[in-house]
């Protein structure tokens, strides 16, 4: 691999490159997975089947735009050069549109509200993109994986850091109206309107805002290149010639196939799991906050032990491991409902009065903690697979196409869950369609070569 235009990073310039994931995750903690997802399934539609249903839509047409122009925007950025200001572009649309789910009380327009957030999940996974393309040119090569590692572990740790902040200070008990911690909420909020879930936009909001900048002060850009004009055309036009040069290039082929595959899957679970389990459980605000800090805690631990395994044993190594926790994970949580799991093993239907004070909650942990071990890992790694297989003047143009293969189908789970949900009004059978995508992209994986310089060697330390 060549190191044409590489301009390596001073060790603030990673951290401030890494601090992105740390701004970017609490949207996905709090909004998308935890509470406000949860809050739109659960409370703020008419029934679950229904709010679940219009969420994995708002997913599904989130996905599709991403898909259709995250190949185009990151030909053209590699033409323009900097990823700042592409990046400052959709961080405030993304900061526009968390601040307006401050809005959706209940009886509020469900289209309405899935518009906003979907407006905000394109902004974000287009920031993504830009970000993402830049770590070949800042990182040596044999940093990549632990550095991608680190990144997500770090962002997990904000995001973990905004959860707390919800379940101890923002979100009251409905028979109480108390946190956790035996406190009124602050500024007020109301849990009866749901105000302590749609605080969770402007919270998201604010964060990204604020702790962006290390990425904008620190880390150094790629030279200006084109004018805006010329790079359209110059970019679509390397657009094409790179969708038809990848395809000559057996192993990222197949690489961003496999992807393309497991990544519909992933998002699903990411987006769909906590609300999954509100719904079956009736699990309040507090109780799926706690969860998801739970998973967090886990999932840095999983990033932190992705990081060295990354560098001993390769990328490919970590994703496919990390597949198969998922997919067993999945079928755990699928088939635990109420008094048993694992479909038929009948479990104590009992109630302890405490948090997660069934049987079958606590096994719905058990499962959850897999998924926690996992999902950093998964992504993280197969960031660093892509940055291994391409040089740094082609990051860009690879990295939209990355984003492509991790979005050209998203909306094919989300769409499926959500169908078959609302035909069969059965939110677990919905769920269980995502143990397909994980397996076939499982699969496609196991049989695609790795780059040669697959192993790191002695990574330099960033902490």
């Amino acid at each position: 691999m060549t190191d044409i235009a590489v301009q390596r990073a001073s060790r603030r310039g990673i951290w401030g490159w890494m601090f992105f994931d740390w701004a970017a995750q609490p949207f996905f903690t709090v909004v998308t997975t935890f509470i406000f997802g949860p809050y739109f399934v659960s409370r703020l539609s008419s029934d679950p089947a229904t709010g679940q249903a219009v969420w994995g839509y708002g997913l599904a047409a989130a996905g599709f735009v991403i898909a259709i122009l995250s190949p185009v925007l990151g030909s053209i950025a590699d033409q323009t050069g900097p990823r700042k200001p592409w990046i400052a572009f959709f961080a405030a649309i993304k900061i526009a549109c968390l601040c307006l789910l401050w809005l959706a009380a209940p009886g509020s327009n469900l289209w309405l509200v899935v518009l906003a957030f979907s407006l905000a999940s394109v902004a974000a996974e287009f920031s993504t993109v830009f970000n993402d393309s830049m770590m070949p040119r800042l990182v040596p090569n044999e940093a990549i994986g632990r550095v991608s590692n680190i990144a997500w572990g770090l962002g997990y740790l904000g995001g973990m850091i905004a959860l707390i902040f919800v379940v101890a200070l923002l979100a009251g008990a409905p028979d109480t109206g108390k946190t956790v911690l035996g406190i009124a909420p602050l500024f007020g909020l109301d849990s009866a309107q749901g105000e302590d879930a749609r605080a969770t936009g402007p919270l998201a909001a604010l964060w990204y805002l604020v702790f962006i900048l290390p990425m904008f002060l620190w880390t150094p850009d790629a030279a200006k290149g084109m004018a805006a004009a010329p790079a359209v055309r110059e970019g679509l036009a390397e657009l094409r010639a790179t969708l038809s040069e990848v395809r000559r290039r057996a192993g990222i082929f197949r690489f961003l196939v496999a992807r393309m595959v497991y990544q519909d899957g992933v998002n699903a679970l990411l987006a769909l799991g906590g609300a999954f389990a509100a719904a079956m459980f009736g699990w309040s605000i507090t109780e799926i906050g706690i969860f998801g800090i739970i998973l967090n805690v886990v999932a840095i631990f999983g990033c932190w032990a992705a990081a060295r395994l990354d560098s001993a044993f390769g990328s490919k190594t970590v994703v496919v491991t990390a597949l198969v926790m998922l997919s067993a994970a999945t079928l755990g949580i699928i088939s635990t409902g109420p008094g048993f799991t694992l479909f038929a093993l009948p479990l104590s239907s009992a109630d302890s009065g405490t948090l997660f004070g069934t049987a079958a909650e606590k096994a719905y942990i058990v499962y959850g903690l897999l998924i926690g071990l996992a999902f950093g890992p998964v992504q993280a790694s197969s960031r660093s697979y892509m940055a291994r297989s391409v040089t740094a003047d082609e990051a860009g143009r690879y990295f939209g196409i990355y984003a492509l293969a991790g979005r050209a189908t998203s909306f094919a789970a989300p769409f499926l869950v959500a169908t078959v949900t609302a035909l069969s009004g059965s939110p677990r059978l919905g769920m269980a369609t995502i143990i397909l995508f994980l397996g076939a992209g499982l699969w496609i994986l196991a049989g695609t070569p790795y780059p040669a310089d697959r192993k790191g060697r002695a990574a330099p330390s960033f902490r």
